[in-house]
C-alpha cells in the first residue's frame, strides 16, 4: 500500500507546507537523510498557541504535536516528491511550551510519534527527545523537527 493510500485510509489530508519565517530552508537532503526544520501546529489555518500548565492542557498540546507531525509529512512530500521514498523516521525533536511545573512533555510528544507509526508502521518508530521550553516562535504551543532516512 502506498503512503498516500495509507493517509487516505487514516483520513489525513496534507496541507500546503509552511514557508520559512526566517533565514532557513524547510528541509535539507544530504547523504541519504532528510533533515526537516521545526514545524509548528496549524489547525483550520490558525497556529495552535499557548503554554501547557498555564492556559492550555495536555490534550490540546498532544493534538498540536500531531498537527506538527502532519506538517512534517507535508514537508517530506514536498522535498521528496513522494512519501514512498521514506525509508524510516529516524528521530523527532519535540519542544513543548510549558511552565516549570508541567512535566508531561513525553505524553504531548506522543501526538507526533503515534502519527508517524500509524502512517509508516514499523518504519515510523523512531528515537525522540521531548523537552519543555518557556516560549516558542509565534507563541506556538509545540514545535517538532525530524530526521528521516530516505530510499536511494
Amino acid at each position: 500500500m502506498s503512503i498516500d493510500n495509507r493517509l487516505a485510509e487514516l483520513g489525513i489530508t496534507l496541507p500546503e507546507p509552511a514557508a520559512p519565517v526566517a533565514a532557513y530552508v524547510p528541509a535539507v537532503e544530504s547523504n541519504g537523510m532528510l533533515h526537516i526544520s521545526g514545524q509548528i501546529p496549524f489547525l483550520d489555518g490558525q497556529i495552535m498557541t499557548g503554554r501547557c500548565g498555564e492556559d492550555r492542557d495536555e490534550d490540546y498540546a498532544h493534538k498540536a504535536a500531531e498537527r506538527c507531525g502532519v506538517m512534517l509529512l507535508a514537508q517530506m512530500k514536498k522535498a521528496l516528491g513522494s512519501l514512498d521514498r521514506v525509508e524510516r523516521i529516524v528521530k523527532l525533536g519535540v519542544f513543548v511550551s510549558s511552565t516549570p511545573h508541567f512535566t508531561a512533555q513525553p505524553k504531548v510528544a506522543n501526538g507526533a510519534s503515534e502519527l508517524m507509526q500509524n502512517v509508516f508502521g514499523d518504519a515510523g518508530k523512531h528515537a525522540r527527545s521531548a523537552v519543555g521550553v518557556p516560549v516558542l516562535p509565534l507563541n506556538a504551543i509545540v514545535e517538532v523537527d525530524a530526521v528521516v532516512a530516505i530510499k536511494a
